[in-house]
Protein backbone atom coordinates (compact mmCIF):
# COMPACT_ATOMS: atom_id res chain seq x y z
CA UNK A 1 0.00 0.00 0.00
CA UNK A 2 2.92 2.33 1.18
CA UNK A 3 4.48 2.03 -2.26
CA UNK A 4 1.81 2.23 -4.54
CA UNK A 5 0.21 5.40 -2.91
CA UNK A 6 3.25 7.11 -1.75
CA UNK A 7 5.74 6.42 -4.24
CA UNK A 8 3.64 5.22 -7.41
CA UNK A 9 1.27 8.47 -6.54
CA UNK A 10 -1.90 5.64 -6.98
CA UNK A 11 -4.99 7.62 -5.41
CA UNK A 12 -5.24 5.41 -2.43
CA UNK A 13 -5.71 5.32 1.37
CA UNK A 14 -2.74 4.82 3.36
CA UNK A 15 -2.20 4.72 7.70
CA UNK A 16 1.28 4.54 8.88
CA UNK A 17 1.62 6.80 12.24
CA UNK A 18 5.21 5.68 12.59
CA UNK A 19 5.68 8.13 9.72
CA UNK A 20 4.34 10.81 12.08
CA UNK A 21 7.85 10.55 14.14
CA UNK A 22 9.64 14.38 12.33
CA UNK A 23 13.21 12.98 14.36
CA UNK A 24 13.04 9.89 12.23
CA UNK A 25 10.96 11.18 9.54
CA UNK A 26 11.16 14.72 9.30
CA UNK A 27 10.20 15.15 5.29
CA UNK A 28 7.18 12.18 5.67
CA UNK A 29 5.95 14.00 9.56
CA UNK A 30 5.81 17.31 7.69
CA UNK A 31 3.87 16.21 4.53
CA UNK A 32 1.60 13.87 6.53
CA UNK A 33 2.67 10.59 4.64
CA UNK A 34 1.47 8.50 7.34
CA UNK A 35 -1.69 9.95 6.86
CA UNK A 36 -3.33 9.90 2.90
CA UNK A 37 -6.71 9.93 2.18
CA UNK A 38 -8.53 9.68 -1.57
CA UNK A 39 -11.86 9.60 -2.47
CA UNK A 40 -11.88 7.03 -4.00
CA UNK A 41 -9.70 4.84 -2.85
CA UNK A 42 -9.04 2.93 -6.26
CA UNK A 43 -6.05 1.11 -4.67
CA UNK A 44 -6.81 -0.88 -1.98
CA UNK A 45 -9.57 -3.16 -3.79
CA UNK A 46 -6.77 -3.76 -5.99
CA UNK A 47 -4.37 -5.17 -3.76
CA UNK A 48 -5.68 -9.00 -2.96
CA UNK A 49 -5.01 -9.66 -6.83
CA UNK A 50 -1.52 -8.00 -6.65
CA UNK A 51 -0.71 -10.01 -3.69
CA UNK A 52 -1.58 -13.36 -5.19
CA UNK A 53 -0.01 -12.37 -8.80
CA UNK A 54 3.49 -12.04 -6.40
CA UNK A 55 3.09 -15.11 -4.68
CA UNK A 56 2.19 -17.07 -7.68
CA UNK A 57 5.72 -16.08 -9.17
CA UNK A 58 8.26 -18.69 -8.86
CA UNK A 59 11.47 -18.42 -7.34
CA UNK A 60 14.37 -18.41 -10.28
CA UNK A 61 15.62 -22.03 -9.97
CA UNK A 62 19.53 -22.68 -10.07
CA UNK A 63 21.48 -23.08 -13.01
CA UNK A 64 22.57 -26.36 -14.01
CA UNK A 65 26.12 -26.58 -13.02
CA UNK A 66 25.95 -23.83 -10.41
CA UNK A 67 26.31 -25.78 -7.44
CA UNK A 68 27.79 -29.11 -6.21
CA UNK A 69 24.94 -31.57 -5.60
CA UNK A 70 26.65 -33.83 -3.21
CA UNK A 71 27.46 -30.78 -1.13
CA UNK A 72 24.36 -29.31 -1.46
CA UNK A 73 23.21 -32.46 0.23
CA UNK A 74 25.29 -32.16 3.22
CA UNK A 75 24.52 -28.22 3.66
CA UNK A 76 20.64 -29.42 3.71
CA UNK A 77 21.45 -30.97 6.83
CA UNK A 78 23.51 -27.90 8.44
CA UNK A 79 20.90 -25.63 7.48
CA UNK A 80 18.40 -27.54 9.62
CA UNK A 81 20.24 -28.79 12.10
CA UNK A 82 24.22 -27.69 13.59
CA UNK A 83 24.06 -24.13 11.51
CA UNK A 84 20.46 -23.82 12.67
CA UNK A 85 19.99 -21.57 9.53
CA UNK A 86 16.09 -22.93 9.88
CA UNK A 87 15.35 -20.89 12.47
CA UNK A 88 15.01 -17.73 10.71
CA UNK A 89 14.76 -19.09 7.54
CA UNK A 90 11.87 -21.60 7.50
CA UNK A 91 10.65 -23.89 4.31
CA UNK A 92 9.31 -23.37 1.65
CA UNK A 93 10.24 -20.20 1.10
CA UNK A 94 13.27 -19.83 3.63
CA UNK A 95 12.16 -16.75 5.83
CA UNK A 96 10.31 -16.48 8.19
CA UNK A 97 6.32 -16.34 8.70
CA UNK A 98 5.13 -13.23 10.30
CA UNK A 99 6.98 -10.57 12.48
CA UNK A 100 10.34 -11.55 10.60
CA UNK A 101 11.90 -8.55 11.72
CA UNK A 102 15.47 -8.45 13.84
CA UNK A 103 17.86 -5.83 14.95
CA UNK A 104 21.44 -5.54 14.12
CA UNK A 105 22.61 -6.39 17.62
CA UNK A 106 20.88 -10.34 16.82
CA UNK A 107 22.26 -10.86 13.34
CA UNK A 108 25.62 -9.27 14.18
CA UNK A 109 25.53 -5.93 12.13
CA UNK A 110 25.24 -2.17 12.83
CA UNK A 111 21.95 -0.80 12.60
CA UNK A 112 22.62 1.71 9.42
CA UNK A 113 20.25 0.29 7.25
CA UNK A 114 17.82 -0.67 10.10
CA UNK A 115 17.40 2.93 11.61
CA UNK A 116 16.10 4.16 7.96
CA UNK A 117 13.26 2.09 8.43
CA UNK A 118 9.99 2.67 11.17
CA UNK A 119 10.82 -0.51 13.28
CA UNK A 120 14.49 0.09 12.80
CA UNK A 121 14.95 -3.68 12.31
CA UNK A 122 16.00 -5.82 8.97
CA UNK A 123 13.91 -8.29 7.48
CA UNK A 124 14.64 -11.76 7.18
CA UNK A 125 15.65 -12.58 3.74
CA UNK A 126 14.20 -15.20 1.94
CA UNK A 127 16.78 -17.66 0.68
CA UNK A 128 14.87 -19.25 -2.31
CA UNK A 129 16.43 -18.52 -5.85
CA UNK A 130 19.05 -16.76 -3.63
CA UNK A 131 22.11 -18.77 -5.77
CA UNK A 132 20.54 -17.58 -8.89
CA UNK A 133 19.09 -14.57 -8.31
CA UNK A 134 22.51 -12.81 -6.70
CA UNK A 135 25.14 -14.56 -7.74
CA UNK A 136 26.60 -11.02 -8.95
CA UNK A 137 27.61 -10.30 -5.19
CA UNK A 138 26.30 -7.63 -3.42
CA UNK A 139 24.40 -10.42 -0.67
CA UNK A 140 22.68 -8.76 2.76
CA UNK A 141 20.49 -5.76 3.02
CA UNK A 142 22.62 -3.59 2.16
CA UNK A 143 24.96 -5.49 0.01
CA UNK A 144 28.12 -5.53 2.22
CA UNK A 145 28.97 -9.09 1.82
CA UNK A 146 30.72 -9.80 -1.61
CA UNK A 147 29.75 -13.42 -1.80
CA UNK A 148 27.41 -16.29 0.24
CA UNK A 149 30.11 -17.47 1.63
CA UNK A 150 31.48 -14.16 3.06
CA UNK A 151 27.50 -14.31 4.41
CA UNK A 152 28.17 -17.74 5.97
CA UNK A 153 31.49 -16.80 7.72
CA UNK A 154 29.70 -14.12 9.25
CA UNK A 155 27.13 -15.94 10.77
CA UNK A 156 29.53 -18.91 11.68
CA UNK A 157 32.02 -16.16 13.55
CA UNK A 158 28.43 -14.35 14.99
CA UNK A 159 27.12 -16.86 16.29
CA UNK A 160 29.72 -18.82 17.01
CA UNK A 161 28.73 -21.63 14.88
CA UNK A 162 31.38 -23.92 14.66
CA UNK A 163 31.39 -24.72 11.19
CA UNK A 164 34.45 -25.88 9.41
CA UNK A 165 35.55 -25.06 6.37
CA UNK A 166 34.05 -27.71 4.54
CA UNK A 167 30.87 -27.30 6.76
CA UNK A 168 30.88 -23.77 5.14
CA UNK A 169 31.38 -24.79 1.53
CA UNK A 170 29.01 -27.31 1.61
CA UNK A 171 25.94 -25.08 3.30
CA UNK A 172 26.85 -22.67 0.57
CA UNK A 173 26.55 -24.96 -1.77
CA UNK A 174 22.35 -25.92 -0.49
CA UNK A 175 21.93 -22.14 -0.83
CA UNK A 176 22.98 -21.62 -4.46
CA UNK A 177 20.67 -24.50 -5.12
CA UNK A 178 17.72 -23.27 -3.30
Amino acid sequence: MRVAVLEMHGQGDFTDTRLDNAKQFPVAAKAHFGHVRHSPDMVTAKLPALQFYQLSLPAPTAPPGSFDPAAASRGQALLAGRASCISCHQAPRFTEGGWNMHTGAEIGIDNFQADRSPDHRYRTTPLRGIGAARMKGGFYHDGRYATLNDVVAHYNATLKLGLTPADRNDLVQYLKSL
